[in-house]
């Protein structure tokens, strides 16, 4: 079941063959925790995909308003009977028509919605294990930074780390510096200070990357800076974890040679 421009429906009456959100990558969406009928940071989100959208010069509705982005995602969580815990997909796609220059530059927007075992952030006592991905390199311009359906770095080093036993990889630029994991925001502890990639190195714009910024400049004695990280640096740190809005924080527990404490993190998460 998902929600079609506002319409509820059992299928998608979305044309593969003509979307420009399937042909071309002209889309965005937002990755959305649903806990105990609320909505996880809804204004970030919102506000987020309205400065995505108009990065990337999509018309925006007059009725799309925050109330509206709200109504739309529960109205489907509420015929899918969903209402303890949920993981919300929100798309929106460019108009049909075109080719690279859109013969419509307005948006229609679907609503994907699947449970999600618990509603609360739990502490991960799994080991965790990640290496690099050399393969290709994030570029870094605003571009990045966006929630695109242009995601074919995060899918190939998926594939890699599963070829490899792997739980994640750590994606680099150009300058050969980290940029994120595959599915979230990257934080690094050195004794008292928490490291994690700024924007301009082409890291996505999480939401909760800025919460936790937030947070750990709020903690005594600790202090959270933006700044680039080589690999070099992995070697040195106390703490490596990994941050994303569904899972909240996993830490990581190796990479390569290095082990790691997870106490930061595991005290994050409660």
């Amino acid at each position: 079941m998902i929600n079609h421009n506002g319409i509820i429906q059992q299928f998608s009456s979305v044309a593969l063959e003509n979307n420009r959100g399937f042909l071309y990558g002209d889309a965005l969406f937002e990755t959305i925790k649903v806990a105990n009928n609320t909505i996880l940071f809804l204004e970030e989100h919102y506000f987020r995909l309205m400065s995505s959208m108009r990065i990337c010069r999509m018309e925006i509705p007059m009725n799309f308003t925050l109330e509206y982005f709200e109504e739309q995602i529960f109205n489907l969580l509420q015929s899918m009977r969903l209402n303890t815990a949920a993981r919300v997909r929100f798309t929106v796609y460019r108009n049909d028509g075109g080719y690279y220059l859109p013969k419509d530059i307005n948006t229609g927007f679907i609503v994907q919605a699947t449970p999600l075992s618990q509603a609360a952030y739990m502490v991960p006592s799994n080991l965790y294990e990640v290496d690099l991905y050399k393969d290709f390199y994030v570029s870094k311009h605003l571009l990045s930074t966006l929630k695109t359906t242009n995601k074919m770095i995060n899918i190939t080093g998926s594939i890699f780390a599963k070829e490899n036993d792997l739980q994640n990889c750590l994606l680099l630029n150009e300058d050969k510096n980290i940029v994120e994991a595959l599915n979230g925001s990257i934080f690094m502890k050195s004794n008292s200070t928490i490291y994690t990639p700024p924007l301009s190195d082409g890291c996505l714009n999480g939401i909760m990357r800025k919460q936790l910024i937030n947070i750990i400049n709020k903690i005594d004695g600790f202090e959270c800076i933006e700044k680039s990280i080589s690999p070099f640096d992995l070697q040195k740190s106390d703490e490596l974890f990994i941050s994303n809005v569904i899972m909240g924080i996993q830490p990581i527990t190796k990479y390569r040679k290095k082990e790691y404490e997870i106490n930061f993190s595991n005290a994050l998460n409660k």
